[in-house]
């Protein structure tokens, strides 16, 4: 009886709808919301594969499809339930609700927030009050830091004719990557804004080398499912991009052999994108893996060919530090190491996406000095109040070494939670032929449809939102989600 009712409202939209509203039940104000949610995918579909891409469409449905809630003044709560968005891969540490134990014991994870120094003095977090006390020690050593450079004669208020981050800061970096075993100084180190202004700033720099070389093609080998906007920034500076489809047996992983086999056909592929973590898939390459894969690079490489690794580490620091270390040692052999750019990020694994802080360590200082243009001729200088506000962070992890366990522990619960409540909503709706399980890293779950579903239709059943397969340069059948912005609902 509803039912027609509510197309009746869908298909005549007036402003006497509030009112109309404010007489109905939840489960009238939800059958409606299903229906605006069905009409909407239709107008979509067609859309899919055009236009902004498969993720920023996703992320347009749900956005206009709440937007269209509201104008019918539907309730929140209800708006909350059916309309779940998981395409956004970041962590919002301000709607953090989980409190595993007592609270303010070290898994109330609502506390991060006000750990992590982005808590305002006072702020409610889903019932824990901030202190603010980090929040003000970030600023009050941003002033020290400041005076530390400028004793060392650095000055961040004028023109920086190098562009690549204080050197004071860098230094702090190149100790960072000695870590892994590198013999990196602050000449091998630029600073970033984030790790994609570090992964275009890195492609352009390799692309006017390129060029200053006569070099008349070049490729960059990208490996799918994958990350696409490296592909979008190279092919703006004139790179060719050979895509490799990686297969479901492998983990949709680059193997040594299909590696091999491009390298023979495409003699201009001249860089490789790798990503160590995958995003979308949230599978990580073992140092087994890596050594293959750089063992195949160096037999290339004793032939003549120059073939630089563009290693994406953006979620190194999401997984088990044991495990990290060792993907990580795999890079540590001369050959290898000097036709390696590292781009790192404290986006993911400190969850600091709205700050953007990165950094790009060339293997070769050489190469580090031959793509600084992108730096000098991109920026002229790095924002000031930015570099003292990173080196304020980095200390804070130093400091808190206890902070990278404690945001692996919560992402390890919320990924287990969604994998557990995947499985109900198999069990009941059967959507899935295989629900993966990743290698304790990201903030990821990558799983595979059956035959007739997709992103539109897991949507109109299920209300979750995540991102086709065809976001990341695969199939349809494959799906990624984010446990990211929203907690995972407990039954």
């Amino acid at each position: 009886m509803y039912q027609e009712g509510a197309s009746h409202l869908v298909n005549s939209h007036t402003t006497n709808e509030a009112a109309i509203l404010s007489t109905t039940s939840f489960e009238e104000q939800r059958a409606l919301l299903r229906q605006l949610r069905t009409a909407i995918l239709q107008r979509f579909r067609p859309l899919l594969n055009s236009g902004a891409g498969p993720i920023r469409m996703m992320a347009r449905v749900v956005e206009e499809l709440k937007q269209e809630c509201y104008s019918y003044h539907i309730a929140e709560e209800i708006i909350q339930e059916e309309i779940v968005n998981r395409t956004i891969g970041d962590i919002n540490l301000r709607l953090i609700t989980e409190c595993e134990g007592e609270a303010g014991s070290s898994t109330d994870y609502r506390m991060l927030a006000d750990e992590l120094g982005l808590a305002l003095p006072g702020e409610d977090l889903a019932g824990y009050t901030a202190t603010g006390e980090t929040y003000q020690w970030l600023r009050a050593q941003m002033m020290e830091y400041e005076r530390l450079l400028l004793a060392n004669k650095f000055d961040l208020r004028v023109y920086d004719i190098y562009a690549v981050g204080n050197p004071i800061m860098r230094e702090w970096l190149a100790q960072e990557m000695q870590k892994w075993g590198y013999p990196v100084t602050s000449k091998n180190i630029q600073m970033s804004l984030g790790a994609m202004d570090g992964i275009d700033r890195a492609l352009r720099g390799l692309a006017y080398r390129y060029r200053v070389e006569n070099k008349s093609s070049f490729a960059m080998l990208c490996p799918e499912p994958g990350f696409g906007v490296p592909e979008w920034q190279a092919s703006t500076y004139g790179y060719r991009i050979e895509r490799l489809p990686t297969l479901a047996e492998h983990h949709f992983k680059l193997s040594a052999d299909q590696l091999d086999q491009v390298l023979q056909q495409q003699e201009d592929i001249s860089l490789l994108y790798f990503t160590i973590t995958n995003n979308p898939t949230a599978f990580a390459y073992t140092p087994e893996e890596i050594r293959a894969i750089n063992g195949v690079l160096n037999r290339y490489r004793a032939q003549g060919r120059e073939i630089f690794v563009l290693a994406d580490l953006a979620y190194i620091g999401t997984g088990k530090p044991e495990e990290d270390y060792e993907r990580m040692a795999a890079f540590n052999e001369p050959e290898t190491l000097k036709q390696t750019i590292f781009v790192s990020s404290f986006s993911k694994n400190y969850t600091l996406t709205g700050e953007r802080f990165g950094w790009v360590t060339s293997g070769d200082p050489e190469i580090a000095a031959a793509i600084s243009v992108s730096w000098s001729n991109g920026v002229a200088s790095l924002p000031g109040e930015w570099q003292l506000r990173f080196m304020a962070y980095y200390q804070l992890f130093q400091a808190r070494p206890w902070l990278a366990d404690k945001l692996r522990s919560f992402y390890r619960l919320r990924r287990t939670r969604f994998i557990a409540q995947l499985h109900r909503i198999n069990a009941e709706q059967s959507l899935f032929e295989e629900i993966y399980v990743d290698d304790d890293a990201t903030v990821y779950n990558w799983s595979k449809l059956k035959a007739g579903e997709d992103a539109f239709s897991l949507f109109e059943k299920t209300g979750i939102a995540g991102v086709p397969g065809s976001g990341f340069g695969y199939t349809d059948e494959y799906i990624r989600f984010s446990i990211g912005v929203i907690p995972i609902a407990q039954r």
